[in-house]
């Protein structure tokens, strides 16, 4: 076996480069060569392209994976498409193991009746375009009174933020010229943000639900029938739940601004935002041109044991547009095995396993060992982040995450149970992506355009201003000093 340990990671979001620095720190008495691949020419995947630009307190984040990256231990290689610029045959002929820490980048599913119309929309594909991603389209058609949000989760409510709040206020923050005047003309009098269960159920944070009842000029709306459902079971978890009574005491000083205006006490905003809760979107409604008119709704109950119940009661709310934040969802990659029902890798503790039945599947199940066609791991293939367990948890689940990883991984090296590269030469990687004529980004290119970005924003007093092209991203990452 080979002294020295070469692991790709592809991916160059949190998780990859908590994997990368993992790995580095690990406790060995061998070398380890970690090289890390990313799509897009820019790193940090979620955090910079996921995440609302009103968002400061992620600038922490940043920061702490760019030290990783500026420690010199990981060789970044950016704008290189893993399927196309390189391949797991690659991979394979030149490391000992592949990390995957792609992560979910597209929107699940809603299976409704007119989801597919114009103007309904997936979550990912709005937070992509007021994030700066440079693979979607530069503009956004705003033209609806009456907008529907589906989901009651974070992405839910940083949606809503963005489109009711005064695009003014956002000049304070990293958004892209072209976002700023694309929400400039936003008509928005009234959003409806919709979730199938009550308001002891929401997988929103205090601070996003807290930040939401901030924006000026928006009034939070409320229907006292929704907390007149009462579920025993629910009303006990609650009493638990600190994060709970945080959001019960928001909706609360909600509910006591809205019986104020309703006595005349204090004027009326311009626009609305209504929360509906028990609410299950059951069909988008279309107007003989095909487009969006409205939202179907079937009204849901408590069941006693933390979930619903369909009632026979429906309702419709007249909307234009909708928005639908039901979570994300993870892509296959090339020659690599994937679940297509949790949009995950299937594995057990990070080592990618094939032959598994997929509903059996998940990380760390050791049961996906027993079902009826045995899994059986692929060797020198692992999964991190939440492509390996889906769109769930926060950035310490991430660490946690790929420490599980890097242990199967050690563990397998240790054992011999890992890939025996036919090329370990450290320039070897370089010289076949410049062999393929491929435009790839070093760490020191990312530092070109972070400064020019950051140089951008300061000329107008801003932090930053993004560059969106991507042609226009590599050049300036690529230009010579």
């Amino acid at each position: 076996m080979s002294a020295k340990l070469r692991v790709a990671v592809v991916g160059a979001g949190p998780a990859g480069i908590y994997a990368a620095d993992i790995l580095h720190r690990s406790e060995r008495d061998f070398e380890v060569e970690i090289d890390l691949f990313e799509r897009l020419p820019a790193p940090y995947g979620l955090v910079r392209y996921g995440v609302a630009p009103d968002h400061p307190r992620i600038k922490g984040i940043i920061t702490a994976l760019r030290q990783v990256l500026d420690e010199g231990n990981i060789r970044y290689f950016g704008n290189v498409n893993y399927g196309t610029d390189i391949t797991l045959a690659d991979l394979q002929r030149h490391y000992h193991a592949v990390i995957f820490a792609t992560g979910a980048i597209t929107d699940a599913p809603l299976n409704i009746p007119g989801i597919n119309a114009a103007e309904s929309h997936g979550a990912a594909d709005f937070v992509n375009w007021f994030d700066g991603h440079p693979d979607v389209p530069r503009t956004w058609e705003l033209n609806a009174e009456q907008v529907a949000v589906v989901g009651n989760g974070n992405v839910a409510l940083d949606i809503s933020r963005m489109l009711v709040k005064d695009p003014e206020e956002l000049l304070a923050t990293e958004i892209p010229e072209n976002v700023y005047e694309g929400l400039r003309k936003n008509p928005l009098k009234q959003l409806h943000v919709f979730g199938r269960k009550g308001p002891t159920q929401v997988k929103f944070t205090p601070l996003e639900l807290r930040e939401l009842g901030e924006v000026n000029g928006v009034d939070m709306v409320l229907d006292e029938r929704d907390f007149e459902l009462i579920d025993d079971y629910l009303t006990e978890q609650a009493k638990s739940n600190k994060q709970m009574l945080v959001i019960s005491r928001i909706l609360g000083k909600w509910r006591d601004e809205q019986r104020a205006r309703e006595a005349g006490e204090v004027p009326a905003a311009d626009r609305q935002l209504h929360l509906h809760f028990w609410s299950k979107p059951v069909a988008v409604l279309l107007d003989e041109a095909g487009s969006v008119r409205a939202i179907k709704l079937q009204r849901t109950r408590p069941d006693g044991a933390g979930g619903v119940i369909d009632t026979d009661e429906f309702t419709e709310i007249p909307v234009q547009a909708l928005y639908r934040a039901v979570g994300y969802f993870g892509s296959p990659l090339a020659s690599v095995p994937f679940d297509s029902q949790r949009g995950i890798i299937p594995n057990i503790a990070g080592r990618v396993i094939a032959g598994a039945d997929p509903a059996a599947t998940a990380s760390g199940d050791s049961a996906a060992g027993d079902a009826e066609v045995p899994a059986e791991p692929v060797t020198g293939v692992y999964a991190t982040g939440w492509i390996k367990r889906g769109p769930v948890g926060l950035i310490g689940a991430t660490k946690s995450d790929a420490k599980e990883t890097i242990d199967s991984l050690l563990a397998d090296w240790q054992a011999g149970a890992v890939w025996q590269p036919e090329v370990t030469e450290t320039e070897a990687i370089p010289a076949l992506l410049a062999e393929r004529g491929i435009n790839y980004i070093t760490v020191e290119g990312w530092h070109r355009l972070d400064e020019h970005e950051i140089a951008l924003g300061e000329a107008v007093g801003r932090p930053r201003i993004k560059v969106v092209p991507r042609d226009e991203m590599v050049a300036i990452s690529n230009a010579a000093d």
